[in-house]
Formats: C-alpha cells, structure tokens, sequence
C-alpha cells in the first residue's frame, strides 16, 4: 500500500446572493470562523438568475460539486428571485437524475447576511459529503449533453 497517498479534496463552487449570502460568507471571515477552503464563490445579484446550464458547465468544467445558496424566503432583494430559484432547482433535480449526476453533488440553500456561522457549516458540511462521493469524473456525459444542446441553437 502506498503511505502517501492524500486524501482526495473536492473542487466546489459556490453561487452566491450577492445581498445575502455572499455577506455571510463575508461574516464568517471577518468573524475568523474556521471553515474548508475548497469552496470558490461565484457572487450573482440573486440566485434567481442562475441557469441550469451554467450548473451543467460547471460540472463540465471539473467542479466535484456545488452550492447554490441566497436569501431566505420572503427576504429576497428582488421580491420573488429565491422563489424562481427554488422552482428552478425542483426541475432541475430532474434533469441531473436523467443524466446520471447524483443530486447530493448539489447543495441548495439559504444563508442571510447575519448566519456566518450557518456558512461555515454548509461549506464544511459540503466539503465533508463530496470527498465522500468522490472526485465527479462522468465529464463526458455532461459533455455530450452540452454539445448536442449547441447544436441545436
């Protein structure tokens, strides 16, 4: 057996409620709150607008997993965003199933602007579940999907 061999640590990205959760992520670091540094957050006005393909290519892209995270229900800067984005991850479940993509490599929820401490347990709690899952290496299956998809533009 090999001793040196490192644990695996997953790649994932984070896209973040710029009002809310990106403020408690901000939170957790001015709070010196520890927490895992393999999360890269992606800041959006809400998480209203990010689209099921941008998840796609992310995974494309070699990400292991991701979180999608924004305001709590009724506290969204844009009225109704985290509805549509709430809405949007329900049918989307759907279509990561029919590609095969295990929908715990996907974390959604909410973070306001005061819980610090509720990010650093996503992240940590994130992290802990992927390196678990492994590294995410069926590329070529998302690949596929998103080359036919082109060609259909």
């Amino acid at each position: 057996m090999n001793e040196n061999k490192t644990e695996f640590e997953p790649k994932i990205i984070a896209f973040v409620c710029n009002w809310c959760t990106y403020a408690g992520a901000d939170l957790t670091g001015t709070s010196r709150l520890k927490y895992a540094t393999n999360v890269e957050i992606v800041r959006f006005p809400c998480t209203g607008r990010i689209d099921f393909m941008l998840l796609l290519k992310t995974f494309a892209g070699g990400a292991d997993g991701i979180i999608v995270s924004g305001c709590h229900p009724n506290d969204c800067h844009y009225t109704s965003g985290n509805f549509h984005a709430r809405r949007r991850w329900i049918v989307f479940r759907g279509l990561l199933d029919f590609l095969g993509i295990d929908v715990r490599r996907i974390r959604y929820s909410w973070v306001s602007a005061a819980e610090g401490a509720k990010w650093a347990d996503l992240v940590n709690e994130t992290v802990a579940e992927i390196r678990e899952l492994g590294p995410y290496e069926e590329y070529n299956k998302v690949l596929n999907y998103l080359e036919k998809e082109e060609a259909y533009e």
